[in-house]
Formats: C-alpha cells, structure tokens, sequence
C-alpha cells in the first residue's frame, strides 16, 4: 500500500484528487501550486506597484492642498488593489496579468467561473495578507493548504487551476514478443481512469527515473493493474504494464472504430425525413 502511494505521488495524481461538481461528479483538474500562486501574485504585486506610482506622479502636477491630495492619494490606493483587481478578475473570468503569465486561473469550487462577489472577497481579503503582511500570512496558509488556497480563497469558496498542460505525447509501442503468446488469449479488462493515467505518465517518464525507483514504481503499478488482468502471466513488472497498455489501447481503438462505422450506417437513417414529411 505504502509503495502504491509513492508511486502514485510519483507517476500522476491520486484517486481522491479533484474538484466535485454540484452533480457530483468529479473533474480531472490540477491545483496550481504555492510557487505558482506566489509567482502570479508577485508580477500583479509589481504592476500595481508601477500604477500607483504612476498615479500618485500624474496628480503631484495638480494644484491640490494638503488635505485633497491625502484623499485623492488614498482614492488611488484603494482603486488600485481592490476595484481594479475585482473589476479585472470579474470580467476576464479569473484571471489577471500574473494568472495570465503563469497560465493559471481561479475558479469556483465547483470549477465554475468567479463572479463579482468572489473577486469582491478575495480582493478585500487580500488587502490583510498580501499588502499588509507582504505576502506572508498568504504565502503560509497557501502551503498549509492542500490545494494551496489563501486565506481569499477559503472565504470566497475559489481555488486557483493550471489551465496550460503539457503536449500530449502519444505512447508508440506493442506487446513485448515474449508476452505475445500470453495476449492472445488474456483477458484484460478496462482501467480505472487514475489507474490508466498513472501507468502511462509511468512509461513517460521512466527513462528518467533511477533504475530502483523504475522497478520499484512498476512493481507498484503492476500491483494494481493485476486485478484487471485474467491471467495474471510471471513476466517482469514493466514488461507486464507494457502489454496491458498495448492492448488496451488496441481494444480501446477498436471499439471507437466500430462504433464510427455503426453511425456512418446509421447516418442515412438519422438525417433522413419521415416518410410523407412535407418539403418546407
């Protein structure tokens, strides 16, 4: 068990990860993390730093007495870290110009889209733990959180979603020639999702791992995989994991092409009119 959770750590996500919609249904998205958090927070840092800077100079020409230009100055202050950054997550959606550089987003608990009232709270609350505490009080509860939330977030019921994933890169190859008499009469059923992705991020990174960590890591997968499989054949863990994967791809395939084939035949039928239909 103890070596299915490392491997799990190592080669993908855990089954309980995710974000439960009100359907309850479970969407495979990845959190983005404290460092990522701390990156967009501190380019957003910056340009509003660079605007309030810019503001304050533009109104220093400006004839004011002491006391409107202490309003004023406050006026700019507030506009710039707490209206223009709700304003700007409510429309673009979640995003800002450091969630943008970092390609993540803040998203409902649910995985919908914020709305005024979220960006309103995590504005607010980000006065307290991003501008008065320099960041610190958001940095510590972001990594004490599980899915990296600030304290805004807790409030507001959002978290912050990586929106950019890496090209997929497809997995070329089939079932090993000594596992080939083996295959021909298996009988491999299909994977859980979690199960699949672990054992091909697996076979994607496995030429980095260390040659220990690599059988250790497919001892483990192989541990899970083997409930799926009837017979289970007395062949090397990878070697295992690569043919299961082979076929399944293989089945998975087949199974889309005959289903393609059984809507083109049933096209005709489908965008046909009943019969006596009249010609509008």
């Amino acid at each position: 068990m103890a070596d299915a959770t490392a491997s799990a750590r190592r080669t993908g996500r855990g089954d309980d990860e995710g974000v439960l919609t009100g359907e309850a249904v479970t969407l495979d998205v990845r959190p983005a993390s404290a460092i990522m958090r701390s990156g967009g927070a501190a380019i957003d840092v910056v340009a509003t730093v660079i605007l309030i800077l810019a503001a304050l100079l533009a109104i220093s020409g400006l004839e004011l007495d002491e006391a409107a230009g202490r309003a004023v100055s406050i006026a700019i202050v507030v506009a710039c870290i707490v209206v223009l950054p709700t304003t700007v997550e409510t429309a673009s959606r979640g995003r800002s110009l450091g969630k943008l550089a970092l390609g993540i987003r803040v998203v409902r608990d649910d995985g919908g889209s914020i709305g005024f009232r979220h960006a309103l709270i995590r504005a607010l609350v980000g006065v307290l733990e991003i501008w008065l505490t320099f960041g610190g009080l958001a940095v510590l509860v972001g990594f004490l959180n599980p899915q990296s939330k600030r304290l805004g977030d807790l409030l507001a019921g959002t978290h912050a979603q990586v929106e950019r994933v890496p090209a997929y890169e497809a997995l070329d190859f089939g079932v090993p020639a000594s596992l080939t008499a083996w295959a021909s009469t298996a009988d491999v059923g299909r994977l859980p999702a979690p199960v699949g992705r672990r054992v091909a991020s697996f076979f994607r990174n496995a030429e980095h791992l260390a040659p220990s960590s690599r059988r250790r890591v497919a001892q483990a997968l192989a541990a899970e995989v083997a409930p799926h499989v009837s017979p289970v054949p007395s062949a090397d863990p990878e070697l295992f994991l690569a043919a299961v994967a082979a076929m399944r791809r293989e089945r998975d395939l087949t199974a889309l092409r005959l289903e393609q084939r059984r809507m083109d035949a049933l096209a005709p039928v489908l965008d046909a009119r009943p019969v006596g239909f009249p010609e509008r």
